[in-house]
Parts: C-alpha cells; sequence; structure tokens
C-alpha cells in the first residue's frame, strides 16, 4: 500500500485513473508514470489531455524528479504532478517549490516518518531563503 501526502497531511489516493508506462502508453493516454532518467522534452506535443504525471524517485539522494517536475511545469503542465518512492520529509518543500501537487509514499516509510513531519514542511511557501532574507 501507499499513502499520499499533501499540503494538509497523509490522504487516500484520490486519483482514479491508471498510470501507465511512458514507454507502453498509448498517445491518448490520461496518466503517466515517469522514470527518473525521462528526459522531458520527449512529452512535447502529448501533455494534451494528460491529466497526471507520476515522477519516480529511486532513492532519496536521486534529485531528476525535482528538474523533471519543473520542467514540466515550464512545459506547461498543469494537471496533477506526483512524485513517488523514495521521498523523504525533508525534501517535501523542495517537491512542492518544483512543481509537485503529492508525494506518494510506501506505508513503511509513512511509519518511519509520521504525517506531523510531513505537515511541517507543509508551509512550503513561507520557508525558503529568499523569504528569510526578505523578512
Amino acid at each position: 500500500m501507499t499513502v499520499i501526502v499533501t499540503d494538509t497531511g497523509f490522504a487516500p489516493d484520490g486519483f482514479n485513473g491508471d498510470f501507465l508506462a511512458l514507454e507502453e502508453a498509448p498517445a491518448d493516454a490520461t496518466a503517466l508514470d515517469l522514470p527518473s532518467d525521462t528526459d522531458p522534452a520527449t512529452l512535447t506535443g502529448r501533455l494534451d489531455g494528460v491529466e497526471a504525471i507520476r515522477v519516480d524517485f529511486p532513492s532519496f539522494a536521486d534529485g531528476r524528479g525535482f528538474t523533471i517536475a519543473r520542467q514540466l511545469r515550464l512545459m506547461g503542465f498543469t494537471g496533477r504532478l506526483r512524485a513517488r518512492g523514495h521521498v523523504i520529509a525533508d525534501q517535501y518543500a523542495m517537491a512542492r517549490r518544483a512543481g509537485f501537487d503529492e508525494v506518494e509514499i510506501s506505508d513503511e516509510l509513512a511509519k518511519r516518518q509520521p504525517e506531523d513531519e510531513w505537515k511541517f514542511r507543509a508551509n512550503w511557501q513561507a520557508h525558503d531563503y529568499q523569504a528569510r532574507l526578505r523578512g
């Protein structure tokens, strides 16, 4: 099982679609699974009709997913963007700033890093270095 993390804490998965692997998805797929080595440019012209994209984080030390999220948002993707895998609570604010709407973690990670640790970082817009400098 998995847990969805949002700014309000742990939540059930509210997405009812099926995520399809990018290499197997038809052109009219509405939900895509992207590996961490995906070049977002390969999705140029393919984002219309896509409701959700889930980006894999194979390790908490692998930050390529943050770059993918940022590039997708710069390309105009406005759908649901989900980080999945080894994202830790300390990275939640970075994930939100990069463009992710939510994070999907395993039940095991949710036990090691309970909801209050994620909610502590939910005020991600006010806790960056620029806000501290202006403050």
